[in-house]
């Protein structure tokens, strides 16, 4: 006999009835029979990794497309209820397996072995991964010779993190909690350098990245521009959802000619936009904003760069009122500090990117409150069968 069926995903990613109880790994449309099984329904699939549910990388490998597409809609649905908005809320956009192309994973040397991989869920045990269904594949295939090289540079029963962000000229790969002094130590990362030819290897011992090898300076293209990438700098996951993000970004501005681009990183909307309009843009990060600076110059564009943190010094009313329109990419903790200058004062319409829905929320309401109408919402899952949710917002006077 059937108690009763799982209607939803919670935002951890526990399937939840209608009388509001909680089991894991439960998909919407599963039963729960009496002694509390899931008995899997039309929306349950099959994990494709054998490190699932260990793993803490992905948390709803056990839902389908379908199902994984309504989890992301209804966090946002969720975020923007707890502050009594609405507003439509589009199809989602989901990342592809094997698409992600920046990764951190901890390593632990265990006698002759190194254990790498993604940290257990709510765990700080480390999964050595066998196989992984997001990484893009040149970044798996260095985990098996990054096993190798840290036995030499680890010691014993000691950790550190591995970050690894695939770049124009291939990977970058900074380690960090290693010291590697002394010839030896030298040759062994210009040889694991060749061998798997990385665009850079960077170590850090504590007092910031160091790099041992980089045959030619490494970028990343934004907008269709090189920019000079600092090593372990902030990338979007996967350049398939950059592009979604981009383009909901673009269409959120129209046909501004005068934007400003806020926490804009290393440009990936600033340079987006740059095609013709006017682009101010606005970050806290010194290496961030000087390769930016350096990638407009070099393609003549109409860009300001402008080494400023929008917590401290946030854009004042006058600012605000110079543009026509302006994006928001905050961090997780979004942008309130910034939200009264553009509620009294900011342009006819505003694209905002979120990495977190409750912040984003948080933020619109004051928007709202200014005078702003929520147009839409398109949710975007860079973080493929994970519970992290990503957005952009559009905003019109």
């Amino acid at each position: 006999m059937f108690v009763s069926v799982i209607l939803r995903v919670a935002a951890r990613g526990d399937g939840v009835t209608a009388d509001g109880r909680f089991f894991a790994l439960a998909a919407p449309g599963d039963s729960i029979g009496g002694d509390g099984g899931i008995i899997p329904g039309p929306h349950h699939a099959e994990p494709p990794c054998r490190h699932f549910p260990t793993c803490g990388g992905c948390q709803l490998q056990h839902l389908d497309d379908a199902s994984y597409a309504d989890f992301l809609n209804d966090r946002v649905a969720a975020a923007l209820s707890g502050q009594q908005l609405d507003a439509p809320i589009l199809s989602p956009h989901i990342s592809p397996p094997f698409s992600r192309r920046r990764a951190s994973l901890r390593a632990e040397r265990r006698g002759r072995s190194v254990l790498l991989g993604f940290n257990e869920g709510r765990s700080h045990r480390i999964v050595d991964v066998a196989e992984c269904h997001v990484l893009r594949p040149e970044l798996f295939a260095l985990v098996a010779p990054l096993r190798k090289l840290l036995v030499g540079l680890l010691p014993d029963r000691r950790g550190g993190e591995v970050r690894m962000s695939l770049a124009d000229q291939g990977v970058d790969l900074l380690i960090e909690g290693v010291e590697a002094a002394g010839l030896d130590a030298a040759e062994l990362l210009t040889a694991f350098a060749e061998a798997n030819k990385l665009a850079r290897l960077a170590i850090d011992d504590g007092y910031g990245p160091q790099t041992r090898w980089e045959p030619e300076p490494v970028t990343i293209t934004l907008g269709g521009v090189p920019v000079p990438l600092p090593p372990a700098a902030f990338l979007q996951a996967t350049e398939d959802g950059e592009a979604a993000l981009v383009a909901a970004v673009r269409a959120g501005i129209g046909g501004a000619t005068t934007v400003a681009d806020l926490f804009a990183g290393l440009g990936t909307f600033a340079l987006a936009m740059a095609d013709g309009r006017r682009v101010y843009a606005a970050e806290a990060a010194r290496d961030a904003v000087l390769s930016l600076k350096a990638a407009g110059a070099r393609a003549q564009l109409q860009l300001f760069a402008d080494h400023r943190d929008l917590y401290r010094r946030p854009l004042d009313e006058k600012e605000c009122a110079r543009f026509e329109a302006v994006v928001l990419d905050p961090p997780r903790s979004g942008a309130e500090a910034q939200m009264p200058a553009l509620a009294k004062a900011g342009p006819p319409r505003i694209a905002y990117a979120s990495c977190n829905p409750a912040t984003f929320a948080r933020d619109a309401k004051l928007l709202i409150a200014g005078g702003y109408r929520l147009e839409q919402v398109m949710p975007i899952g860079q973080f493929r069968w994970s519970t992290h949710a990503e957005l952009v917002g559009h905003f019109v006077r």
